[in-house]
């Protein structure tokens, strides 16, 4: 089960564009492509003209180069996406507004690259699309695995049987996975999809 209320839990506020932003850079993951066309349908896309989009995973391609902003980048892999995300926000000047949409996971990673530029944490546009799948770090063997849907799991690094707790690491843009059988092991329950 579950601690509820765990106020470290990330809070995804949706994309609402920015009227005010000199530029807008996107870095979208799969099904996060739909936050930004869905905001298109909605406002228009005269915003485009400034606009950068970095894109990841095959899903909307062809709808994102519909669209004609003023660039748009496609990343073969989530860590090429976050290489060139980082050097865009190196480069980036001041009126430039970050949204991120996607998976947990990606948005986690992205925001880590942000903060490590020194972007401010409520700054970032932020809406979760596609699956809930989790990103972990085992608080045993530090490892961290990616796309975790069952609670609870085995750590892909030590063996053991992991609690995923909604204890969320900005720093390590992870959950974190508490040993659940501990003291009398092999007791844990069998895993269940908790996180599709």
């Amino acid at each position: 089960m579950l601690v509820q209320g765990i106020k470290s839990r990330p809070v995804y506020t949706g994309f609402a564009i920015d009227e005010n932003a000199q530029r807008h850079l996107f870095a979208l993951e799969g099904e996060g492509a739909r936050a930004l066309l869905d905001q298109v349908k909605k406002v228009g896309k005269e915003f485009l003209a400034v606009s950068e989009i970095l894109h990841v995973g095959e899903a909307h391609g062809k709808e994102l180069a519909a669209l004609g902003a003023d660039i748009l980048w496609s990343a073969p892999t989530t860590p090429v996406l976050l290489n060139r995300l980082r050097q865009n926000l190196i480069n980036a000047r001041m009126g430039t507004r970050l949204y991120l949409s996607g998976t947990e996971g990606f948005i986690g990673q992205a925001m880590k690259v942000a903060l490590e530029q020194g972007i401010d944490f409520g700054s970032i546009v932020t809406e979760h699309r596609g699956s809930e799948a989790r990103r972990v770090q085992c608080v045993h063997c530090k490892g961290i695995t990616d796309n975790v849907t069952t609670q609870p799991f085995t750590c892909s690094h030590c063996g053991l049987t992991l609690l995923v707790r909604d204890h969320y690491s900005r720093r390590l843009a992870a959950f974190q996975g508490v040993c659940i059988d501990a003291e009398e092991p092999g007791s844990a329950p069998p895993p269940e999809v908790r996180f599709p």
